[in-house]
């Protein structure tokens, strides 16, 4: 790893070969400790001191031992306390301690969290009020006494309605997620160490990677879309009523196989921004990092969306609320003809809301994402020796 937040690439064999928690060495290493360009691999004989028979003397662990002082020294199988540069203990991170991170991170940096998150987040929401009400089409109307054949029409009608529509939201809130996830990976980064990072300094080292980023976004998400086809096409070809049973088999299915794969290609994303990797490159490290360890994984990932669906729905709601008071004519057309036509009034208000939604939820998705990959490499690599030595902590072959 390297002083700056661009983390350098490590050896792959010890995510592959590695445990979920390796053994620190027991005293921090020397002057000729890691290299900037770190590998996890055994270093020579002699860079790691040992300790004492007690665990004391002249080799024994500094004051803030990463994790444990070795098999026969104290604190073996359990976290002792660790070096905290800062918003997160130099050692192997529980769920609570990944959340507290995410959240610490956002009032160490408050300026610069808020200012890229709601910046992204306004020029989002306006670009989507804008693309509703002058780009797309009306809603069609749906005749609530119609029975049969022109109900079924009526419902694929407003189905097809729907899809387009959320077609350009849903590339707006893509674009805008990817530029608020690249910039605040990078503010994270700095947080760790415990060091101060601008706007426009989180911004110089994430603009580079963006591109990158995009696509490998664009590819899983055509990944999970050819799956889901795949999975829908049996039914779809069969039609009747076998066909239909076959479309539910087959998107469940397609579902379970999707979730799997997004599970393991989840941190992606940061090793693609940290260690300034290739796309493919990216995806095959988080599969190494998450290997052993899918289901902490989707657990720490599920209880994130869980608590970002109730912050938004929290807000959501009264927003909602109080937009739809407003904009009296917009509700009433959707209880009558079932054609959502809000105004100006519904579409400011309910953008308020989930510009404010955005603003805090954009923050703790992303900095769980990077804490998580973070946490992972400190299990399999030791990674946080050499965060400890970047971060200029006495002891850690740093030259103090």
């Amino acid at each position: 790893m390297n002083d700056t937040p661009g983390w350098a690439s490590p050896g792959s064999a010890p995510s592959e070969d590695q445990g979920a928690d390796v053994p620190r060495p027991s005293q921090p290493v020397d002057g000729n400790g890691p290299a900037a360009h770190w590998s996890p691999t055994q270093p020579p004989a002699g860079q790691w001191s040992q300790p004492g028979p007690s665990g004391t003397g002249p080799g024994a662990p500094g004051p803030a031992p990463a994790w444990g002082g070795g098999p026969q020294g104290p604190g073996w199988g359990q976290p002792p306390l660790a070096a905290k540069p800062g918003v997160i203990p130099l050692r192997p991170l529980g769920v609570g301690e990944i959340l507290d991170g995410a959240v610490s991170t956002m009032r160490a940096h408050w300026r610069t969290v808020l200012g890229i998150t709601l910046t992204v987040s306004v020029v989002a929401q306006l670009a989507t009020i804008l693309v509703q009400r002058f780009l797309l089409p009306a809603p069609p109307t749906i005749d609530p006494y119609a029975t049969g054949s022109e109900a079924l029409r009526q419902s694929a009608d407003s189905a097809q309605s729907a899809l387009v529509t959320s077609i350009p939201s849903a590339f707006i809130t893509l674009i805008a997620t990817l530029i608020t996830t690249s910039v605040l990976t990078m503010v994270i980064s700095r947080s760790v160490l415990g060091r101060p990072v601008t706007l426009s300094d989180a911004w110089a080292e994430a603009r580079p990677r963006l591109a990158q980023l995009l696509g490998l976004t664009l590819l899983l998400a055509l990944m999970s879309a050819a799956i889901m086809a795949i999975g829908l096409l049996p039914g779809l070809l069969v039609g009747s009523t076998a066909g239909a049973g076959l479309i539910v088999v087959g998107f469940l299915a397609a579902a379970v196989v999707v979730l799997w794969l997004m599970v393991r290609f989840c941190l992606a994303s940061p090793a693609l921004m940290l260690e300034r990797q290739s796309i493919t490159a990216s995806m095959r490290r988080s599969a190494k990092l998450v290997r052993n360890a899918w289901w902490r994984t989707f657990g720490v990932l599920a209880l994130t969306w869980l608590l970002t669906l109730i912050v938004a729905t929290i807000i959501a709601i009264p927003f909602t609320v109080i937009a739809m008071a407003v904009d009296g004519g917009g509700a009433g057309s959707l209880f009558t003809d079932g054609s959502a036509q809000f105004g100006w009034s519904f579409l400011i208000i309910s953008g308020i809301g989930q510009v404010i939604t955005a603003t805090i939820t954009y923050p703790l998705s992303a900095g769980v994402m990077a804490l998580l990959y973070i946490d992972q490499r400190i299990r399999r690599e030791a990674l946080d020796l050499e965060l400890a030595r970047a971060a200029g902590l006495p002891g850690y072959g740093n030259g103090s």
